[in-house]
């Protein structure tokens, strides 16, 4: 291990993150109740510029109204190249509620599209006497913002995830997509011809690279790693593959907008009972191997070494979060 030591963000449980149009609040009653981790009010492209004003005033009277529970509660604010961002952030901020626990910031390319929201950020709370700090959700969507990801990734103490906006990003690379977060069919390889010049058709992950870049920049500075949507609400086998593929990558969730992506997501980045027990049985051996003189802990005869430890302690704090 590096002699510095990684800050971790604080914990937080986000296998699904809701996404919920700020412009309809008959339906942020119903996203309370779901089974979502993480709740995120939608401000930005999917809102007309004229009615943004109203949907702040939304969030605000949700914010103030509705029980939340242990949810995380965000807020998609609109890009930095708008003239909505900044009313985004004074309107919600200088309202009278801290139940907001994030901001989401969109298309970010660099650290200092970072630092311009984390002193704005900062200015409100220290004006309004705010005790709750901010953490930040960050957006890679873009080829700018994917070449500078570690700088991202380390620009602000608030920063609390990475998450990749697969819509936007095919745009910005110029990509062939078909479904958002879905595969392509052509996007394979052929096996060579068998003796009767037969040839089978292997596909790949086209979004392998962009998933597997953010996970390590996030990993690297302590943050969450988060896939973004699959956009087919028909093909719910589908997301689950997605999400499959994303949590063997590294990642601890996935967006969604209705309750069954919330669910399939809060199934598969969950551990199982019996990958709990087993964690808790390593450190245990852990702990015995500790007490005895700190020699080699062994479970069923077989060494642990200290990556195994870790991830069992990553594990049960993570089902304890659960609840399991």
């Amino acid at each position: 291990m590096s002699f510095k030591a990684v800050e971790q963000a604080p914990p937080r449980l986000n296998r699904s993150q809701l996404f919920v149009l700020a412009n309809r609040p008959e339906t942020f009653e119903d996203a309370a109740k779901s089974e979502a981790d993480v709740i995120m009010f939608e401000i930005e492209d999917a809102i007309p510029p004229g009615d943004k004003p109203q949907a702040r005033r939304n969030i605000v009277d949700a914010l103030n109204d509705i029980d939340w529970g242990k949810k995380s509660v965000s807020m998609r604010i609109n890009g930095l190249d708008t003239p909505h961002m900044y009313r985004d952030l004074i309107d919600i901020l200088e309202a009278p509620t801290e139940r907001l626990d994030l901001v989401l910031i969109p298309k970010a390319g660099n650290a200092a599209d970072i630092y311009a929201v984390d002193v704005l950020v900062t200015q409100i709370e220290d004006a309004m006497g705010r005790e709750k700090q901010l953490g930040f959700q960050i957006m890679i969507e873009t080829a700018q913002g994917m070449a500078n990801i570690d700088e991202i990734a380390a620009a602000s103490p608030r920063n609390d995830s990475l998450h990749l906006g697969e819509n936007d990003y095919a745009a910005s690379v110029h990509a062939r997509m078909t479904v958002v977060g879905g595969a392509n069919p052509n996007y394979h390889i052929l096996t060579d011809a068998d003796e009767h010049g037969g040839r089978e058709r292997h596909w790949g992950d086209m979004w392998h690279y962009a998933l597997s870049r953010l996970v390590v920049a996030s990993r690297a500075n302590g943050l969450r790693p988060v896939d973004g949507p699959f956009l087919d609400p028909a093909d719910p086998d589908g997301f689950r593959a997605a999400a499959m593929r994303a949590a063997v990558l590294g990642c601890e969730g996935k967006w969604g907008n209705d309750e069954v992506s919330m669910r399939l997501a809060n199934e598969v980045f969950s551990p199982s009972l019996d990958d709990v027990m087993k964690a808790r049985r390593v450190l245990e051996a852990a702990k015995e191997a500790a007490r005895s003189g700190g020699g080699m802990a062994t479970l069923d005869g077989k060494p642990l070494f200290m990556p195994q430890i870790r991830q069992a302690q990553a594990l049960v704090r993570q089902a304890e979060m659960i609840g399991l």
